[in-house]
């Protein structure tokens, strides 16, 4: 029996630092203040966490190389980009749309060097009237360390998923208020960084995002990747402070719950598998409840969710379905899907 189901929960995990309570101490209890509650939380968290910010160019261009008919994907349509930030290429983007003029949502998904979105997956996405726009990530940041690199890996990817944004918005067959992005693991934890610094984004998914992603510093199940093992690990995915809180995460003046606030009130999906427990599918529950104070208040509860399925760590179809099934609801005014917001056994609801 899988032990993440059957552990006891006895123990609270510690108090995570509070979101609607000002640096000044003063509780914020009027929408008006969130704005300025925002940009604390903001300034407190991504500085330190993923270091500075890639510089925003004041040109992204999108420049056709190739237009493909795909029949064996219902004649969907394939365009291949160059994307580029002042004129220095960034990245290579493939477009795929479905048949028609659109406009339709579009799904950005950067894990392109990993092929983790098969034939099959982007069928569905097709079949369901999405555009699919995938990147290579890897190509803006090298996913090793590199001499005085000077920007970390994570903010990085998490500017590609924004010039693949601007790029995308270059279409008149995307809909510009239904963009969404995704992301497996490392490149998880890039997606949900991007859907909290972009507002175009109207949707965030971090599939299995674990630590610096969903994940809890403070809070971890058994066998899950703490603070020390990841900065020691992948010095380069973060900012060169966040280190120095090892083995001290609870002092440190965030937790991953401010990330999902920053996306809020926008649509925040959380995937995770009860069997990877190094990225910390406990620990992820408990930003998830900490956030939902946030969504709540803002009025927009049903715009936060998390889905648990059994497995291990992989980007499986079923995280694809939930992503499509969150989003038909999100975009398309679909019933809520049943199974969201359901912790595992033994976890206070």
């Amino acid at each position: 029996m899988n032990d993440l189901h059957v552990m006891s929960m006895s123990e609270s995990p510690a108090a995570l630092p509070a979101l609607l309570v000002g640096q000044d101490g003063r509780p914020v209890t009027v929408l008006s203040q969130w704005p300025a509650r925002r940009d604390e939380l903001h300034r407190l968290s991504i500085p330190l966490a993923y270091g500075r910010w890639p510089a925003i160019p004041r040109v992204t261009g999108c420049t056709l190389l190739h237009l493909a008919t795909v029949r064996t994907l219902g004649d969907a349509r394939l365009w291949t980009c160059r994307v580029t930030a002042d004129g220095a290429h960034a990245f290579l983007m493939r477009l795929f749309a479905p048949a028609g003029a659109g406009p339709f949502p579009v799904v950005l998904h950067g894990d392109g060097c990993w092929q983790y979105a098969s034939d099959t997956v982007i069928a569905e996405l097709l079949h369901r009237s999405y555009a699919f726009a995938q990147f290579n990530r890897v190509e803006v940041a090298p996913d090793m360390p590199g001499p005085g690199q000077p920007v970390a890996a994570l903010a990085a990817w998490a500017w590609a998923y924004h010039r693949a944004v601007d790029a995308v918005l270059q279409f008149d067959l995307v809909d510009a208020t239904r963009i969404a992005v995704v992301g497996h693991s490392r490149g998880g934890k890039a997606a949900l960084l991007a859907g909290a610094t972009d507002a175009r984004i109207a949707l965030t998914s971090a599939n299995n995002s674990g630590a610096g992603g969903a994940g809890c510093w403070r809070w971890r199940g058994p066998g899950a990747e703490s603070l020390a093992n990841i900065t020691q690990s992948f010095p380069y995915w973060f900012g060169p402070d966040l280190a120095a809180w090892a083995a001290r995460e609870h002092a440190l003046p965030f937790d991953q719950h401010f990330l999902k606030a920053l996306v809020a009130p926008r649509a925040l999906l959380t995937t995770e598998a009860l069997d990877d427990h190094w990225a910390n599918p406990l620990g992820t529950w408990h930003t998830h409840q900490a956030a939902r104070e946030v969504y709540t208040w803002l009025g927009a509860p049903q715009q936060l969710a998390i889905r648990y399925r059994p497995g291990g760590h992989a980007h499986a179809p079923a995280d694809w379905t939930a992503l499509l099934d969150f989003a038909d609801h999100v975009f398309h005014g679909a019933p809520r899907p049943t199974g969201l917001d359901v912790p595992p056994l033994g976890v206070a609801a």
